[in-house]
């Protein structure tokens, strides 16, 4: 009963995601249908020429975005980033046996590169994403947003900072811990609730979706639920529990 429920929520949040034309940036963690691997995903969007001139590359493990046309870039602050990076974890190095970067981290901006700084230097992420705020890009100002995954404990969170509604120079953070990711499924957050002008920030707890079949499988079940107009890049991380080896599967579709 409690899987087909799992089921159900999977697929209303999936076809939520197929009709809403412009979600934004996007994160999903979760475990594959055997729950030998975990599961990380992010996406772009882009409406704007600067939004679309991008694609992922996977530069010494680590999810990059680059320009397609450097000539063509403005405000690379705001759209180049490290997107997936691992980190290390003091506690599980100290125990012997765990990979020596054991979490995997991603987000939508370069607040990849702080969570992963604090993480290295032994300190946990709420304090790492209490020094940042949401993007400074008005009138929309988009939410961070960002996850992890512990390959050795199967430990995830997923976190989101937005504007306050009555205070923009304000955020508001919300951080999300899961004691356990069910097998075949994953959390998500989005930076948006949909279209608009401005955009209105994502709002409400993770939503579950469907996370069974091959890497290749996931990865062409997503893309093709992301609206086709707006759709710019999509990554799919495959993390081997325990060992924390990974794979990173890429589609960009100005590429």
């Amino acid at each position: 009963m409690m899987e087909n429920n799992l089921g159900e929520r999977a697929q209303a949040s999936l076809k939520a995601l197929s009709s809403n034309s412009y979600p934004g940036r996007g994160i999903i963690i979760g475990a594959s249908d055997n729950g030998d691997s975990l599961i990380q995903a992010y996406w772009i969007m882009g409406r704007s020429p600067n939004s679309r001139n991008r694609v992922f590359v996977q530069e010494q493990g680590r999810l990059m975005t680059r320009p397609l046309d450097p000539a063509k870039m403005e405000n690379p602050e705001l759209v180049i980033y490290t997107a997936m990076d691992t980190a290390a974890d003091t506690a599980s190095s100290r125990a012997g046996g765990a990979p020596a970067k054991p979490w995997h981290v991603l987000s939508n901006g370069d607040h990849t590169d702080t969570i992963t700084e604090a993480l290295n230097a032994g300190h946990c992420y709420p304090r790492a994403l209490r020094t940042r705020n949401h993007e400074p890009d008005g009138p929309h100002f988009t939410p961070r947003i960002a996850g992890a995954i512990h390959a050795a404990t199967g430990q995830s969170w997923l976190g989101i900072l937005k504007a306050d509604p009555d205070d923009s120079s304000r955020s508001l953070r919300q951080f999300f811990e899961f004691e356990a990711l069910p097998a075949g499924f994953g959390w998500g957050i989005t930076t948006y609730q949909g279209d608009g002008n401005p955009l209105p920030s994502y709002s409400g707890e993770p939503r579950l979706y469907p996370l069974g079949g091959t890497p290749d499988e996931i990865l062409n079940l997503l893309w093709d639920h992301l609206d086709s107009d707006n759709r710019i890049s999509l990554a799919l991380k495959v993390i081997q529990r325990g060992s924390g080896a990974s794979d990173i599967l890429i589609r960009n579709k100005y590429a």
